[in-house]
């Protein structure tokens, strides 16, 4: 099977099937062009392109970053003229002067799979994951409204964690009880080998913890609808 690529921005969908690149930014002559007279983006943004079955994401600007947001809800910053393989599906967001970022959904259809060989087990112990720490529905609700922002769509997408009043607010809860139960958790998590449950970035450390390991995921986001 031939690998393609969705592209999906706003209400325009476009596949490939890799014969070209897909081009995107403020040039008219884009595949995607998304606002002409926003100089804040660049004319060539980014090119979507397949390299021996992979799909890519360059950064085609030799000024701009791009954001990155990955199937997790995770952001980095692929800077100009470098490129990032594409495996599962992730947002490309494209500032520009007007406000809110231009957002770009790249899906891969029919990739080539990839064999990898379990590696055995080295010896010593298992690393500490927390596993023993048990999670309850609570627990969850109160994580998925401090940390909603990681796992939102845009525009809506803000990877922080809410302020404590904010996520409060939306539980009906008082501010007191969700801050009682998000530090015993990660005291609990803590006591249990879990690294950079504590300090000044505990919170944004349990947001990366709590949504690499699957214990919200964005269909925990209909909780806070109820």
């Amino acid at each position: 099977m031939t690998a393609q690529v969705r592209v999906t921005v706003a209400d325009t969908v476009l596949v490939s099937g890799g014969e070209a690149a897909l081009t995107f930014g403020r040039a008219r002559d884009c595949d995607i062009c998304l606002d002409p007279e926003d100089v804040g983006i660049s004319r060539r943004a980014g090119t979507v392109e397949l390299d021996n079955g992979t799909w890519w994401v360059r950064n085609s600007s030799s000024t701009r970053p791009l954001s990155i947001v990955d199937d997790l809800g995770f952001r980095s910053v692929l800077g100009p003229g470098r490129r990032a393989a594409v495996e599962a599906a992730v947002r490309v967001l494209v500032d520009g002067s007007q406000g809110k970022p231009h957002s770009i959904l790249i899906e891969p259809v029919g990739q080539l799979a990839r064999t990898v060989s379990p590696l055995p087990e080295p010896p010593g112990l298992p690393t500490a994951v927390g596993e023993e720490v048990l999670i309850s529905e609570a627990d969850r609700l109160a994580m998925v409204a401090l940390f909603a922002g990681y796992i939102e769509d845009p525009p809506r997408y803000d990877p922080h964690p809410k302020s404590y009043a904010a996520a409060a607010a939306r539980l009906g809860w008082p501010r007191t009880t969700l801050v009682k139960r998000i530090e015993y958790l990660r005291s609990r998590l803590d006591a249990a080998g879990v690294p950079n449950m504590t300090g000044w970035t505990a919170l944004t450390n349990l947001a990366e913890y709590a949504i690499s390991r699957g214990l919200i995921t964005r269909e925990d986001l209909s909780l806070l609808q109820r």
